[in-house]
């Protein structure tokens, strides 16, 4: 006979209820305070929609009206050292944050006016919005990217679900650098239906991350009702399907946030992270803008008005009026003092031209600086000690292979830098992963050797958020073609986060990616993805092809400050070279490439597995080519000193590569090529790459896909006017 057992989860879920007791049994200060910062939020973004149908904020202003006490309420439990995140609707945590941050002990809402620091929270924040260089990000963040470290905001995330990777990196970081804090990703219930956020719990979950994933379920995705998005609308159910536990509650009361943010942040105290926090509450504006939902038909005038009847800041003034917290007259005082400050900020930032209100012109930022800060100068690396094999005596060098020796660098580093980790998948077993690079390391400091799920996008955004927070994370993709998966992070974070938020400080992150078009994986595990990350120039791309080149790129990719993608072709991994005996500590420089054979007949641009072959192929042939290892691939730090002097002696040019044609980096360097030398050039620039279709499983079909000897063998023969 067949039983059925009931099943619950592990951990616990519920709902978290105050009633009068809770709010008589607050202090009557905590509760001034708190009043007064959701009659902050709320003036303030009534200020930014004024500015916004004046045509003086450019972009979106996603108005969180409505939803004031979910961010006081959480922000209650916080203090400046613990990290917040939010999405394109974050103002009101934003800001409370911010003046949090600023306010000294003691500040009485009633009796205290905002002194400067406070004051310039609040007008750096509005600047920001309207994309000034007053605001904390010099205007390019503006509404939806908003940063600002030192009060505890890493930095906003407008793309759905980008930003609880970040937070649980926050946590990672925090957890083993041992600081106490705790780190909370604020979200919409839109949210909740995107894959990385499930990535994300799923990995805080796996490491017991001192996070809180706090879920503002308003009940709309823009227009879509959180009954059309999901069968299950209790998202705090989300947290024990995954682990851990889930709480409920009102978010439209200031108080009930508070206790469960106070029992989220003991949960995790107590017995480990993550929690998974889900407010109950409404915006009573449509998306973005001054409308009402109900002016596009997607909701009814009838459930906003029953909303209303329950706004945070009217039920709050009820309340403490009823409990003699507040009088009338406090009430008002309170309104007053901030509508002053949110005046003030205002009048900073604008100024009467006729009958209306413009920027002023000094305000603007430089349109002159808006490619500053993509990456970093390399100041960093200014002091280090820079090789050349050329520099070191064969006496003094031994035969290495290469993957010995990436694991050997690795382990090196990690030995002297305690913020390095290594994240992937597999990267805890197999003596070393699957390629063997981190058995090194593995064997000294297992500890710092992380196992991630497969959850490309997830780990990588982890690992960010743990960079941006003072580690130095390695991540390793076990394919190329896995990159795509991680996109949003590789290329809406990793590479734009220094950029669109100001610049100033360092984003570590070195990624491995092994990539094998010739082993018969078949189109989604052969590509190599070097000409997608040269699309976004925040990206630096190195391609070693020795052993000695490996271990000197590694060294600067790890003590760069920019993200570094290291590109591995299986290919060379059992391929031997000398490197120094018993040093592993050198660089080589970052965007300095190499003439590994003189010539004068042409000039071939090879990097990785192709180096060897157009050595093979110009011996077979010949010719007197010029053989350049390019090393660094990322267009805008490619040594063109080099290459450039190197087409003017030879005045014929081919760019070799293997990868198909689609994803090669052949036609930006082409471009580059005849912007910066056209007149030294003898002949149209060659471009060996693979065919228009991805790697196939075949052998015949997978080296037709690829470009190979022959294709090499045809171009240098075109080339030399051979045929």
């Amino acid at each position: 006979m067949v039983h059925v057992t009931s099943l619950q989860p592990s951990a616990p879920w519920s709902r978290l209820d105050v009633d009068d007791a809770d709010w008589n049994a607050a202090e009557a200060s905590a509760l001034v305070r708190w009043y007064h910062q959701m009659v902050l939020i709320r003036r303030f973004e009534e200020k930014i929609l004024d500015l916004a149908n004046a045509g003086l904020v450019h972009g979106p202003a996603h108005a969180s009206i409505g939803q004031e006490a979910t961010a006081v309420g959480a922000m209650s439990v916080l203090g400046t050292g613990d990290r917040i995140n939010g999405t394109h609707r974050a103002h009101h945590q934003v800001l409370a944050k911010l003046v949090n941050a600023q306010t000294p002990l003691g500040f009485d809402p009633l009796h205290d006016t905002f002194d400067d620091p406070m004051q310039a929270a609040v007008r750096g924040l509005m600047a920001e919005i309207m994309g000034l260089n007053t605001g904390y990000c010099g205007g390019r963040g503006g509404s939806m990217h908003m940063r600002h470290d030192l009060s505890g905001i890493p930095g906003t995330s407008a793309i759905i679900g980008g930003n609880l990777p970040h937070a649980a990196g926050y946590a990672l970081a925090d957890k083993l650098l041992g600081t106490g804090n705790v780190s909370v990703a604020f979200f919409g219930d839109g949210t909740m239906m995107a894959g990385a956020a499930y990535e994300a719990m799923n990995i805080a979950a796996l490491y017991r991350l001192p996070v809180i994933f706090f879920a503002e379920n308003n009940l709309y995705a823009v227009s879509t009702h959180i009954g059309e998005q999901t069968r299950e609308t209790r998202l705090a159910s989300r947290g024990p399907m995954l682990g851990f536990r889930g709480i409920e509650c009102d978010g439209m009361d200031v108080v009930a946030v508070h206790q469960a943010m106070r029992e989220a942040r003991r949960t995790i105290e107590q017995e480990g992270g993550p929690v998974l926090v889900e407010a109950l509450c409404y915006r009573f504006l449509h998306q973005s803008g001054a409308r009402p939902g109900s002016e596009f038909g997607y909701r009814t005038r009838a459930e906003e008005d029953a909303w209303k009847a329950r706004d945070p800041i009217a039920t709050a003034a009820a309340r403490l009026k009823a409990m003699g917290v507040l009088d009338a007259d406090g009430l008002r005082t309170l309104d007053q003092r901030v509508m002053e400050v949110v005046d003030a900020a205002a009048d900073a930032l604008t100024e009467t031209s006729g009958n209306a209100r413009r920027i002023p012109d000094h305000l603007w930022p430089d349109a002159g600086e808006v490619d500053n800060e993509i990456r970093g100068d390399l100041s960093e690396l200014r002091d280090e000690r820079f090789l050349e094999i050329e520099d070191v005596p064969p006496a003094e060098t031994k035969p290495v292979k290469f993957i010995a020796a990436a694991s050997e660098v690795i382990t090196r580093a990690m030995e002297q830098d305690p913020r390095i980790i290594i994240m992937g998948e597999d990267v805890h077993r197999l003596r070393g992963g699957v390629s063997g690079a981190t058995k090194g390391a593995l064997e000294r400091w297992p500890e710092r050797v992380l196992a991630m799920p497969i959850a490309e996008n997830g780990f990588v955004g982890v690992a960010l958020g743990a960079a941006l927070c003072g580690l130095r994370p390695i991540v390793e993709i076990m394919f190329g073609d896995f990159c795509l998966v991680a996109a949003d992070q590789l290329f809406n974070a990793v590479s734009k986060v220094r950029h669109m938020f100001g610049g100033g400080f360092p984003v570590p992150i070195v990624l491995r990616v092994r990539v094998s078009p010739h082993t018969g994986y078949g189109s989604q595990h052969s590509g190599d993805p070097s000409g997608l990350f040269a699309l976004f120039p925040g990206w630096r791309i190195v391609a070693p092809t020795t052993p000695f080149d490996y271990i000197g790129l590694m060294n600067a990719a790890l003590k760069c400050n920019d993200p570094v993608v290291v590109i591995e072709h299986v290919e060379l991994f059992t391929t031997e070279g000398p490197a120094p005996e018993s040093d592993r500590d050198y660089c080589v420089r970052l965007g300095k490439a190499r003439i590994v054979r003189p010539g004068g007949a042409c000039t071939l641009l090879a990097n990785a597995s192709m180096v060897p072959l157009a050595r093979q192929v110009v011996e077979e042939t010949g010719i007197d080519a010029e053989i350049v290892d390019l090393r660094s691939l990322d267009p805008t730090g490619l040594d063109w000193p080099l290459v450039e002097a190197s087409i003017r002696k030879t005045n014929r040019v081919a760019i070799v590569e293997q990868v198909a044609r689609g994803l090669s980096l052949g036609g930006r360097l082409t471009q580059e090529i005849q912007d910066r030398v056209f007149d030294y050039l003898d002949h149209e620039v060659l471009h060996v790459t693979g065919s228009l279709s991805a790697p196939v499983v075949s052998a015949p079909l997978n080296r037709a896909a690829l470009g190979g000897a022959d294709k090499l063998r045809a171009a240098l023969q075109t080339l030399a006017g051979k045929h």
